[in-house]
């Protein structure tokens, strides 16, 4: 079996695909190719994952500027005749797709030629593209239910969730702790800025250092986001703040071993990207959600808020974002075992740690129909 995967610009699109690849793979006979653009970030991320990757000329559309229709058009029709020669020559059984603008040329080229295509949109509100792209895809996979009705009239749609990588699962409590240098023993608190919008987050954590460095029974482990590590270093060091010597405060730039840190977590406070969810929800973590307001369409508030209808996850919007109110809320949550674990369930409800096996079922029964 020979497989297309596509999708491109942010990690949210790409690491979705990598990891179909990775359960596709697993099943062994299955040969893939993944489609992106040469400076996209997926150029870097696929070669690393050892797949092949071709490259075709894509580009994205400026929301709101008439003049970036042209060469977006021209980009278009440049990607897809690109596009078609690769499938042409590949010959795949199925194209999927997990969004960005690399997505357009490619799932439209494998459509005019009669291949089955699959779209997943990890978003409670969909991206552009997808939206655009689903009238011509034979199904769309969606990790929130409401993502449903924002698909044109006759969009065939499968919920499956969010595929989350294998590793979420591999470390025990104690494991991660030990590799992260830190204690089991300890109430952990996780802060993740992420790579977009770290800047407001890393702010409203400096209360939470301050009231609880030093403190025996807790311990935070901070991702501040390379792009605001020296700043928020030096925030901390003026605000008087020594995580050395409070024994208790890490803070990294970044943490190449995610599940790690989710393994020890006892309370979350992060932006509400769709894999972060994903794997918050696989995992079952109580969370404090503060969604980014910049992403496209604001996307990551419609996520939030899918979590917190179901009493998933607490909220806190980013314009309503203040030191003072992130620490009282992340005080309660220590102090309340009970209600920690009730967000802890409830999210745990939501999770589908078969998401994987969903879609790859999905791609059996339209390879099947193929035939």
């Amino acid at each position: 079996m020979r497989v297309v995967l596509t999708g491109g610009g942010t990690g949210g699109h790409i690491y979705p695909a990598l990891t179909i690849a990775q359960g596709l793979r697993a099943r062994g006979g299955v040969e893939l190719l993944y489609i992106g653009t040469r400076d996209g970030l997926e150029a870097k991320l696929v070669r690393t994952a050892g797949l092949p990757l071709a490259t075709i000329a894509a580009r994205k559309l400026a929301r709101g500027r008439r003049g970036q229709l042209l060469p977006a058009a021209f980009g278009l029709a440049l990607g897809l005749g690109q596009a078609s020669r690769i499938l042409h020559r590949f010959r795949p059984q199925v194209v999927i797709g997990t969004g960005g603008y690399v997505c357009a040329p490619v799932i439209l080229a494998a459509s005019l030629a009669g291949i089955p295509t699959l779209l997943h949109e990890q978003n409670a509100l969909p991206g552009l593209t997808n939206r655009l792209l689903a009238s011509f895809t034979s199904g769309v996979c969606l990790t929130f239910p409401e993502a449903a009705f924002r698909f044109p009239p006759g969009t065939r749609t499968h919920l499956t969730g969010l595929p989350v990588r294998e590793e979420i699962w591999r470390w025990t409590r104690e494991e991660a702790a030990a590799r992260l240098g830190l204690d089991a023993r300890k109430k952990t608190i996780l802060a993740v800025g992420g790579s977009l919008g770290a800047r407001r987050l890393n702010e409203a954590m400096l209360a939470v250092h301050r009231r609880w460095q030093g403190n025996a029974a807790v311990q935070i482990l901070h991702v501040t986001g390379e792009g605001d590590y020296a700043r928020f270093r030096e925030m901390v060091q003026a605000a008087g703040i020594d995580p050395v010597k409070s024994g208790n405060i890490t803070i990294v730039p970044y943490l190449h071993e995610m599940p790690l840190a989710l393994a020890l977590a006892d309370l979350v406070v992060g932006r509400a990207g769709a894999t972060f969810l994903a794997e918050l929800t696989a995992k079952g973590l109580a969370a404090i959600l503060i969604p980014y307001p910049y992403a496209a369409e604001n996307h990551q508030e419609h996520n939030a808020r899918s979590l917190f209808r179901a009493g998933a996850c607490e909220l806190i919007l980013d314009r309503e974002l203040t030191p003072e109110r992130l620490q009282q809320r992340v005080d309660a949550l220590l102090a309340d075992d009970r209600r920690r674990g009730e967000l802890a369930e409830r999210a745990r409800s939501l999770g589908r740690r078969d998401a994987l096996e969903r879609l790859l079922a999905v791609v059996d029964e339209l390879i099947k129909r193929r035939r």
